[in-house]
């Protein structure tokens, strides 16, 4: 039997956010397909990741570095894209053309294209483990859409580009990632709570530091039940109640997070998600953030709330 989606589950996540709306320039996402995966291959033909200029043998300027994964919203990257290059959104860019960012901003704009062609998605926030060969589990975001086939899958476009998939020895299928190889947030808080995974798997190894452990992790599961209520934030945006390190960690601070985790697994009981958003002030974002990214940060900003966006 074909999997059901309630319809008021189905509204709230084909509807687009302040974050995945394209706003004035939905003119532009007129000719789009309807098939998720050819979605997937524009959005990699959209964008590159900050670190990928080596493999994409582009030298990324500073300035695209520093500014384009600090962009939020949906319509100003299509600015920025468009601006570089206003041809259709289906057309690939040369890499000099493309907007330079993270995981997030090309699962955020693959989510933006399904919700305009009436396909439920969804940001989700987690680790994956095929950037590497040693099991290690990257912080990653991908989309998540709902197949009336088989229900609720989970998508990657960063690993629509044979380029990137070959040089990671990657075969995964980018719309049909399986989940035990993206972990979602709250899985892998569980595991560690339970004493059967190693907060030292889990974050981002970057060159002269690490960021790993409870505190990080932690702060993943915050995303995700963000992103799950349509509040898509910067990976780097911080609010609410968080330890300085894992040391600092209370058991208050420890149960806050069972609670987020119970809610926000591969299975999201939506009722308790939107509650739990609505009703918890330590992690429910505000309108005012803390954005502390690497260029830019730490900075405090306004976010935009759907009264004021058009």
């Amino acid at each position: 039997m074909s999997p059901a989606l309630i319809s008021s589950i189905g509204e709230f996540y084909v509807s687009q956010s302040v974050y995945t709306s394209p706003g004035a320039l939905v003119g532009h996402y007129a000719e789009l397909p309807e098939d998720p995966a050819e979605m997937a291959r524009i959005v990699r033909n959209l964008m590159i990741h900050r670190v990928e200029g080596p493999l994409f043998g582009y030298d990324i300027p500073l300035d695209r570095l520093r500014d384009d994964a600090e962009t939020r919203y949906i319509d100003d990257i299509l600015r920025l894209i468009l601006g570089r290059d206003p041809a259709p959104l289906g057309q690939a860019r040369p890499v000099e053309h493309r907007f330079v960012g993270v995981c997030r901003d090309m699962a955020l704009l693959l989510c933006s294209f399904l919700r305009h062609h009436g396909v439920p998605a969804r940001v989700r926030s987690g680790f994956a483990d095929y950037w590497g060969d040693d099991g290690f589990c990257w912080d990653h975001m991908v989309c998540e859409y709902w197949s009336p086939r088989r229900g609720w899958l989970l998508a990657d476009p960063q690993l629509a580009d044979l380029r990137v998939t070959e040089k990671f020895g990657v075969s995964l299928d980018p719309m049909d990632v399986p989940r035990d190889r993206f972990v979602v947030a709250a899985k892998a808080w569980r595991a560690i709570r339970a004493g059967t995974a190693d907060p030292a798997n889990y974050g981002l190894r970057l060159p002269g530091q690490s960021l790993i452990g409870v505190r990080f992790i932690a702060g993943n599961v915050r995303l995700d039940l963000a992103a799950l209520n349509k509040v898509e934030t910067l990976l780097w945006d911080v609010w609410g109640r968080r330890a300085e390190n894992d040391e600092a960690m209370t058991e208050a601070d420890h149960r806050l997070y069972d609670r987020a985790a119970k809610v926000t697994g591969d299975d999201v009981p939506f009722e308790q998600v939107r509650a739990l958003f609505d009703e918890c002030d330590e992690l429910r974002t505000p309108r005012t953030v803390l954005c502390a990214g690497e260029f830019h940060g730490p900075v405090t900003v306004t976010l935009r709330t759907p009264d004021r966006y058009a």
